[in-house]
């Protein structure tokens, strides 16, 4: 399977199986359009290219595309369907998602979880249900070393103190462990002083500092409870909290809705703020909703994304340094061939904990009780849930099979798929149309980068 696409002047084709990408100039790039998906030419097609363009260039196109197929760089075959289906290893936990506070000081308008409950009540985590979280992820992730731990919420500051002790118990549990502890967390911000930059800088393995962008698009969605924005209060903390990271990791990441489908501009402003690490996503939210992404808006959301690849370009050429999350391929490393397949492992390697320490796939499905795992104290008792989501991969997905992207994606997110389709073989249908262009515009800028 090969995948051709043009943006601005350049020709690429991905070979999906091998991972090869080629720069094509226009005339092989015309050839290759005359292959079926086989690999094999039509020769009427190439007859009709050897009257537009000569008999010599045509050959000599040709004769390199061959070359490729021989060396398994195009038309290659698919090396993992049948050892990867037949895979039924147990699952190892390796990261746990603790929500240290079901509340939040924000009423952002897009939030998917009920301003910060998840649709409940408001509560808080004890220290001793964070402590049994810890418990519970090293003696369910057996030779694993690495182990991460992200501090999420609604706003995981609101419970400091408890953030505070949890880290304490994680690295003295490494001592007799043989375990790392690797942390992250997420804030909006508006609790971040001196103090706490400074404990944060100090434990946190990643920061992911909340911001939409321009003041008028971050004020429209991320407001307090009294209507009004946090942009003034939370950029100069953000801006001294990554002055302090120095090569430590961090993200600013937003959100773009359909209020702000030139969200292109919102990354080059906070690039022009100062932050260099940068993520911004588009919303989720069901049809009805308002700012909710729309089938109309992927034309604009397209050409964005292929404008956001060209500026951020043209400014590494001027020798700024800018990394926007969706745009960073390795294409000779990369994720292992597992995290290929199967994605973010949500449901067997990665689980959410409520305040309560009841587990669930991902923060995602917090709340919706036919996926309740169990509980950090009594383990996991519903394995018929995890044997679900272990069997879930490129392949056991209709709509991902073909798919050109799936090894970039790995299927797409299960919860997307189950709140839009009810089923987490499914796909979110416009998820996926953005994905595939952010690939596209990936490939683009890491050719433009390699070849100028």
């Amino acid at each position: 399977m090969i995948h051709q696409f043009r943006i601005y002047d350049t020709n690429i084709v991905l070979d999906v199986n091998s991972g090869a990408v080629h720069v094509l100039d226009d005339i092989a790039g015309e050839v290759l359009s005359c292959f079926d998906e086989n690999g094999k030419p039509a020769e009427d097609e190439i007859n009709a290219l050897r009257l537009k363009y000569g008999e010599d260039h045509v050959t000599e196109a040709l004769s390199e595309l061959e070359a490729l197929k021989s060396e398994g760089l195009l038309f290659s075959s698919d090396p993992y369907e049948d050892t990867f289906s037949a895979d039924t290893s147990p699952p190892v936990v390796k990261a746990l998602c603790l929500h240290m506070a079901h509340d939040c000081n924000l009423r952002c308008k897009y939030c998917f979880a009920g301003e910060g409950t998840y649709h409940g009540t408001r509560s808080k985590m004890p220290a001793e249900v964070a402590k049994k979280a810890i418990d519970f992820v090293i003696a369910n992730s057996e030779n694993r070393r690495n182990i991460e731990i992200d501090f999420f919420g609604g706003e995981p500051l609101l419970n400091l103190d408890v953030i505070r002790e949890t880290v304490l118990y994680a690295r003295e549990r490494e001592k007799c462990t043989n375990k790392r502890f690797r942390f992250t967390v997420t804030t909006n911000g508006l609790l971040l002083d001196d103090e706490t930059m400074e404990y944060l800088n100090n434990t946190m393995d990643n920061i992911v500092l909340s911001l939409d962008g321009r003041k008028e698009i971050n004020d429209a969605m991320r407001v307090r409870r009294d209507g009004s924005g946090c942009y003034d209060a939370i950029v100069p903390k953000f801006q001294k909290m990554v002055s302090i990271r120095k090569d430590k990791d961090y993200y600013v990441r937003g959100t773009f809705t359909a209020n702000n489908l030139d969200f292109s501009e919102d990354v080059l402003h906070m690039a022009g703020l100062g932050f260099d690490q940068l993520s911004i996503e588009p919303v989720v939210l069901p049809d009805g909703s308002g700012p909710e992404i729309k089938r109309e808006h992927l034309d604009k959301i397209f050409s964005e994304y292929e404008s956001l690849a060209l500026k951020i370009s043209e400014l590494r050429k001027q020798g700024k340094k800018i990394n926007f999350f969706h745009f960073m391929l390795d294409l000779e490393g990369g994720p292992c061939v597992a995290k290929r397949l199967r994605g973010c492992g949500s449901g067997t390697e990665y689980l959410a904990v409520t305040p309560q320490g009841d587990l669930y796939p991902c923060h995602q499905f917090t709340g919706v009780e036919e996926f309740r795992l169990g509980n950090v104290f009594t383990g996991i008792d519903r394995q018929d849930i995890v044997k679900t989501f272990r069997g879930l991969n490129v392949y056991t997905k209709k709509s991902c099979r073909n798919c050109w992207a799936k090894f970039y994606c790995s299927g797409g997110c299960a919860a997307n798929a189950w709140h839009f389709q009810k089923d987490l073989s499914g796909v979110y249908e416009i998820g996926c149309e953005l994905e595939k262009k952010r690939v596209e515009c990936a490939l683009w800028l890491k050719a433009r980068e390699l070849f100028g």
